[in-house]
């Protein structure tokens, strides 16, 4: 299986939109770029990769980020160019641009480039497993980012107690509960701490405040419900993401995503 596409809801703070390897890489053209961060890497041959960044050649195991909506284009430099890529998405995606700097285009040196083709080889090997592991693989898919942002290898945050006493729980009940009304003092009251200290916890192993992951899942289900629901109107999918006031929800929407929603609907 040299690619998969992510269908099921995004339910983990770090996950892929699309993951692949051993890819016979063609030409592609995006003027308007690509709606995730997304990586590639040569496995076999040499691309070269044009962006609004700068252009770019990938001898074997280096590879590219490349922020989304970042013009860019790619093609092969001789016979054959097969790849590795993944690109990314998950609950606490907002915080994706803060891990990597907010660079556009992030160019990874062979060195890196070997771990991070065993990162992927990694998730493709998961993926094949069933029931599919999603926590351990957003762990492998934050290690990735980490990996490609700074070059450094990763403590998984699930190895941390204060990670798994009060980050974790509160997690959790977002995921659970998200449609309710929740409060950033309510959550943080049930792990006894104040709100202030577990934002903190929040930006220290996710870069994102508890109320802007809670608002980056609702806007995540907000998404989902947009596309596998093309009749739900827009009122009912604000109620049904926690949003009590439909004009909030909208403008909340334009702010993360960059359209309205009837927009993201006709798009996708």
């Amino acid at each position: 299986m040299p690619i998969i596409f992510c269908s099921a809801p995004v339910t983990e703070p770090f996950t892929f939109e699309s993951i692949g390897r051993n890819w016979d890489q063609d030409h592609v053209t995006r003027p308007g770029g690509y709606p995730f961060y997304h990586y590639l890497q040569t496995e076999k041959g040499c691309g070269k990769v044009e962006t609004a960044a700068g252009s770019f050649v990938l001898p074997e195991n280096e590879g590219l980020l490349i922020a989304p909506f970042i013009r860019h284009s790619y093609e092969r430099c001789g016979e054959l160019w097969f790849t590795r890529f993944a690109a990314f998405s998950g609950t606490a995606e907002r915080s994706i641009p803060h891990i990597m700097g907010n660079r556009q285009v992030i160019h990874v040196g062979s060195g890196q480039g070997g771990l991070i083709s065993d990162l992927i080889d990694d998730c493709m090997e998961m993926y094949g497993l069933h029931p599919l592991d999603g926590k351990q693989l957003s762990i492998k898919c934050y290690a990735m980012l980490i990996n490609i942002a700074d070059g450094t290898s990763v403590t998984s945050p699930a190895d941390e107690p204060l990670y798994r006493n009060y980050v974790l729980p509160v997690i959790e009940e977002i995921e659970r509960a998200y449609a309710l009304p929740l409060t950033v003092e309510n959550m943080s009251r049930k792990v006894f701490i104040t709100p202030q200290y577990l934002s903190r916890l929040f930006r220290r192993y996710l870069n994102c405040s508890t109320y802007e992951y809670l608002t980056s899942f609702r806007i995540s289900k907000a998404k989902e419900l947009l596309i596998t629901n093309p009749l739900l109107d827009i009122q009912d999918i604000a109620l049904r993401t926690g949003f009590s006031d439909p004009s909030h929800f909208i403008a909340t929407f334009r702010k993360t995503v960059g359209t309205t929603p009837l927009k993201f609907r006709k798009l996708n």
